[in-house]
């Protein structure tokens, strides 16, 4: 019996150090792992592919509006948002970060739950004044947990539980913001090939100034003054011509990467002509001040409210007693093939109520801290709501003008276009030179590179609305 005794021990001794623990786990198949919405009434797709750990990309297509974008009837456009969606590394990078914030969850729930774990001890001892050695097994198994009957751990687990969903609100708002980059950066693009094709052609304008201007300078006709300020003029319009061509260089390679394509292939970008860009006029008078609810960072700072309010709970129960239950039964034999008999099993149940006493002021100071916390989430929470309206206000009154003023630009440019035809008939008719027909014509291209860039910055603002309203315009 001695004998038996000691190795019992040896065997609990070896518990505390090489015991597996075995968490239970819905999903064993990491391939097969799903995660789902905490808040299960609200089915809104914010969730992973079921037997996949990847994102269900039509599901995050809801996240972005793809309606809204099909309003520009613009299928290169269309084409780059939906490629975003799936090969943008900021969106994979929000994605995996959700995953993070879900497998917390998960690890606090199991906190929860009954911990149970079980060994296998094979050991061999030799006993004082013995010469002989003993062998023997042991199948032990310990069970404990943690009675919450104050839910506390409940506290902490729904705590982490809104850190979650607040992942999901961060998730979507880099969803917005990388198509409205991929939106911004495709108009400029655009707006670039039109205003280089402009200005080439305003370069060749130049250059036939100059031409006609160095004939007239031999001719004694003009001033060498003014044949200098035309070969300016030429070298201005060519520099201004490497300029467009670098910032669309840099604009097609920020768009490659936006779209998840290495920079060397921007060759094969396609995109529509401006002047087949749809315009929408259709924008709304007022905006009412409900869509702030729809803003990701607003209902993110609304969760991590109530998180706050959650840790206030969950520092209040500290001063609470902890209760813990545990359980230990085993099978001990020196002969392995009597180890699972009822004589050589043995158990135990125990249970203990920890309340501390003196902590040295931690636990007050814990709540202090926590409420103080609250305080600020809170301010920081309203200052987003603040924050929202202003940038809603900012955007819509920002497409107003901007179409306003596109519109009366056109005009202009109708308006130039009138002016040139006449004097391309006066020039016809010999009332005027070449050298001022083509510079009314610079004038016109000139003109045509102002609608081009108001018509662009137009667009831009408009993509400026939709992300302040959270997509949901």
């Amino acid at each position: 019996m001695k004998k038996i005794t000691a190795l019992t021990l040896l065997a609990i001794f070896n518990i505390y150090f090489y015991t597996p623990v075995f968490a239970i786990d819905e999903n064993t198949n990491s391939q097969d792992a799903t995660i789902v919405s905490v808040k299960k009434s609200k089915k809104d797709g914010r969730f992973f592919n079921k037997k996949q750990n990847t994102p269900n990309f039509k599901v995050k297509a809801e996240y972005i509006n793809t309606d809204w974008w099909n309003n520009f009837q613009d299928p290169y456009l269309n084409d780059y948002i939906a490629r975003a969606l799936q090969k943008n590394h900021d969106l994979k990078i929000a994605t995996i970060s959700t995953q993070e914030y879900y497998q917390n969850y998960k690890i606090q729930f199991g906190s929860e739950l009954p911990q149970i774990g079980a060994a296998f001890s094979p050991a061999l001892a030799k006993l004082p004044g013995s010469t002989d050695t003993v062998g023997a097994f042991a199948l032990p198994g310990i069970v404990s947990y943690e009675a919450d009957i104050f839910l506390k751990n409940r506290d902490k687990t729904k705590s982490v539980q809104k850190q979650f969903e607040a992942s999901l609100d961060d998730e979507r708002a880099v969803y917005i913001s990388i198509a409205s980059a991929v939106g911004t950066t495709y108009f400029n693009v655009v707006r670039l090939d039109e205003s280089i094709k402009l200005q080439e052609e305003i370069n060749k304008q130049r250059q036939e100034i100059y031409d006609l201007m160095l004939l007239s300078n031999k001719e004694g006709l003009v001033s060498t003054s003014d044949t200098i300020k035309a070969n300016k003029a030429l070298i201005k319009g060519q520099c201004d011509l490497i300029e467009l061509c670098k910032q669309r260089e840099k604009a097609l390679n920020q768009l490659a990467v936006l779209i998840g394509e290495s920079p060397e292939n921007i060759s094969s970008l396609k995109r529509t002509a401006l002047n087949e860009l749809i315009v929408n006029k259709d924008i709304p008078q007022e905006i009412s001040s409900q869509v702030i609810e729809n803003r990701p960072d607003y209902l993110k700072a609304a969760k991590m409210v109530e998180k706050a309010g959650i840790d206030i709970r969950i520092a209040k129960k500290e001063f609470l007693p902890t209760i813990n239950l545990s359980g230990l039964a085993f099978f001990t034999s020196t002969n392995f093939g009597s180890l699972f008999t009822t004589k050589n099993m043995l158990w135990t149940l125990g249970g203990a109520a920890l309340l501390p006493i003196f902590t040295g002021g931690k636990r007050i100071a814990n709540l202090r801290l926590k409420k103080a916390e609250y305080e600020r989430i809170l301010q920081t929470y309203l200052k987003t709501n603040l924050e929202g309206i202003q940038e809603v206000n900012d955007a819509l009154v920002s497409v107003k003008l901007d179409l306003n003023k596109l519109t009366q630009t056109i005009k202009q440019q109708e308006l130039e276009e009138k002016d040139y035809s006449y004097n391309e008939m006066k020039y016809n008719e010999g009332a005027i030179s070449k050298l001022d027909l083509i510079q009314f014509k610079e004038n016109l291209l000139s003109i045509n590179q102002l609608v081009a860039q108001q018509k662009t910055e137009y667009l831009v603002d408009y993509i400026g609305l939709y992300k302040a309203c959270g997509a949901q315009i």
